[in-house]
């Protein structure tokens, strides 16, 4: 299937009148539900990164395979940098049941393509596969939920793009924000922060979201102990942050998200069949 021109004035659902809405349900029942944060990434890293992320990686998508994306959140399960100044932050339950009632309304006009694009890696992931997998199994058998993230979408793509281990406030992500929205990094505060995972965490936790990991275990800080381990807020080196580093590691990112579509649209098996009793 090839790109296609998009039918309607925007991609973002809080753009159309409902009538417009309801032209695209009448051709098409994909929908792309943006999920991101406000929290601290370092002093080169506006709040809203992981938010910049998801609308991002939503907004070309649905350019390219010409669908909907909802409203974005700003806020997710961000209580771990909650010591820096600016964090805003969602209980895990807070979060879930937010998520279940956005599908469930989406669900109702007939959306039952439904896929969560998660910008804030690994601290969201727990809430909203939870969220969905209830909302899945007990009241919406009929709609098929994906949830996507870059820390899986891009995990062979991103050790040959960046330079440097990968983590909170790292070189990939802010590269990527560079990328599409250019002098949001505050390019003279970028750091290396010679933070010892090993020492810290003993061995458990690896130091690279996208490189070999450890046989090792989920270890829980809180947002003051983040404070004294990390004083600045990040965890790994952005020295190489660059906008071509950013434009390779989101192109990846859509191109697999572009082909979820495709393949959402054209799927006739067993997901999203109610059992005939």
């Amino acid at each position: 299937m090839g790109d296609t021109p998009p039918t309607l004035p925007s991609v973002w659902l809080q753009d159309l009148t409902w009538e417009e809405a309801q032209s695209y349900l009448d051709r098409d029942r994909v929908v792309l539900v943006p999920i991101g944060s406000t929290e601290q990434h370092g002093p080169a890293g506006p709040l809203g990164v992981d938010t910049y992320v998801t609308i991002t990686l939503c907004e070309d998508t649905a350019q390219r395979r010409d669908v909907v994306c909802a409203p974005p959140l700003w806020y997710g399960d961000s209580s771990h940098h909650g010591g820096f100044a600016g964090t805003l932050s969602l209980r895990p339950d807070t979060l879930i049941e937010v998520v279940r009632d956005v599908c469930r309304s989406l669900a109702s006009h007939g959306f039952d393509r439904i896929v969560l694009v998660n910008g804030h890696k690994g601290s969201n992931l727990p809430a909203l596969t939870s969220a969905v997998r209830v909302l899945h199994e007990e009241e919406l058998p009929n709609v098929i939920f994906a949830v996507a993230d870059p820390l899986h979408l891009a995990r062979s793509a991103a050790p040959t793009i960046k330079d440097v281990r990968e983590h909170h406030a790292g070189e990939l992500e802010l590269s990527h924000v560079e990328h599409r929205f250019p002098g949001s990094i505050r390019m003279d505060r970028l750091e290396d922060p010679a933070i010892d995972f090993d020492e810290l965490f003993g061995g458990f936790v690896g130091d690279d979201l996208f490189g070999p990991a450890p046989d090792g275990v989920d270890i829980i800080w809180s947002g003051a102990e983040q404070r004294r381990f990390a004083p600045t807020g990040s965890l790994s080196s952005s020295l190489g942050v660059s906008a071509d580093k950013g434009q390779a590691y989101h192109d990846h990112c859509v191109g697999r998200l572009v082909e979820l579509v495709d393949w959402l649209r054209s799927y006739e098996g067993p997901l999203g069949q109610e059992e005939q009793r």
